[in-house]
């Protein structure tokens, strides 16, 4: 099953995402856009798309103009039913792409702080059965409008829309699910402007305390992420098999 991963920054790669994914026989295919590597043209060739976080702002396409191509590539995937994951910023893309607004929220969402899920998300095939409440790495300063007959799945009282489903098969995630605990531990300190601009003279005693945070609620976050990514990489193989069923019965006849 060959999935195309979009890596927005080198600082947030796919971790535990990407390590479930090759783990269910996933093939990936990692792009980097930022790095003037070329966007596809078109979803052809992959089944599944995973969008990941980074320091970019979602609506910068003048800073950031691999934005351009990526909105009409997840629109692609999402017209043929081909499972979307975006994380972070790739949440935040996926509303972008679906004709919504990002923007700051005001303050900054940092540690494994508490999300909830809405009746939707204990009803929806990712996480129905799930703890009705999990502690996930966060680290993000913009959040979203929910996009039009989209699914809020989670949420909490700083930022109200913290998980969607648009249709059938596009989910995004506005923690970082995907992350290891020793990114975690390194997330201050790559985003150190960021969090000393919000913090201030706390900023210290704040990156300090998301080293004992990652310690005690890691785990509860990775075996979230396991859970839902192979349960994601469930629907791919949902689909592919729905799309080789007229080939089986071609064959048959």
């Amino acid at each position: 099953m060959p999935i195309l991963v979009i890596e927005n920054d080198r600082q947030t790669p796919a971790g535990i995402v990407g390590q479930a994914l090759a783990a269910g026989g996933a093939e990936l295919m990692t792009l980097r856009p930022h790095e003037c590597e070329a966007m596809p043209e078109s979803d052809s060739g992959f089944e599944g798309l995973v969008i990941l976080g980074g320091p970019q702002h979602a609506g910068d396409e003048v800073g950031f103009p691999a934005f351009a191509a990526l909105l009409p590539l997840i629109r692609a995937f999402h017209k043929e039913a081909k499972p979307v994951m975006g994380v972070c910023l790739g949440a935040q893309l996926i509303a972008r792409a679906f004709g919504e607004r990002v923007y700051p929220f005001g303050g900054m969402e940092m540690g494994y702080l508490p999300v909830r899920l809405t009746a939707d998300g204990r009803r929806d095939p990712l996480l129905r059965g799930l703890n009705p409440e999990h502690r996930i790495m966060q680290l993000h300063e913009d959040t979203f409008d929910l996009p039009r007959g989209a699914k809020l799945l989670m949420t909490n009282g700083t930022c109200v829309n913290q998980a969607l489903r648009v249709g059938a098969t596009t989910y995004g995630f506005q923690f970082h699910l995907e992350v290891t605990a020793k990114d975690a531990k390194d997330f201050a300190s790559d985003c150190w402007s960021a969090v000393h601009r919000h913090f201030g003279d706390r900023a210290a005693a704040v990156a300090e305390d998301l080293v004992r945070q990652v310690d005690a609620h890691h785990e509860e976050g990775a075996a979230f992420c396991r859970a839902v990514t192979e349960r994601w990489l469930g629907l791919v193989a949902e689909r592919r098999a729905f799309v080789e069923q007229p080939r089986r019965r071609r064959v048959f006849r």
